[in-house]
């Protein structure tokens, strides 16, 4: 019996630092998100850029957050993508 408390022990701590994981990478992807869009709507309205608010936008903005949003308003500026 105290074998199989200790294996189940092991597993709760093992999902518990993978849920921790998670969430931890979920939240950072929040605030990147939130700081793109940020810097986008900023730029938007201060210099009328015109950049809508698509898929492509918010993704990039996941993931590369407030860089992300400069390489998109960069990108617009340039005339290499529009979004």
């Amino acid at each position: 019996m105290v074998g199989t408390e200790i294996l189940l022990i092991l597993v709760a701590i093992i999902v518990a630092l993978i849920i921790w994981k998670i969430l931890k990478t979920v939240k950072s992807m929040i605030i990147n998100t939130i700081l793109g869009l940020l810097i986008i709507f900023g730029g938007n309205i201060i210099f009328g850029l015109g950049i809508s608010y698509s898929a492509v936008v918010i993704l990039t903005c996941a993931i590369g957050g407030p860089i992300g949003a400069f390489l998109i308003i960069l990108l617009d500026q340039i005339g290499i993508f529009n979004f």
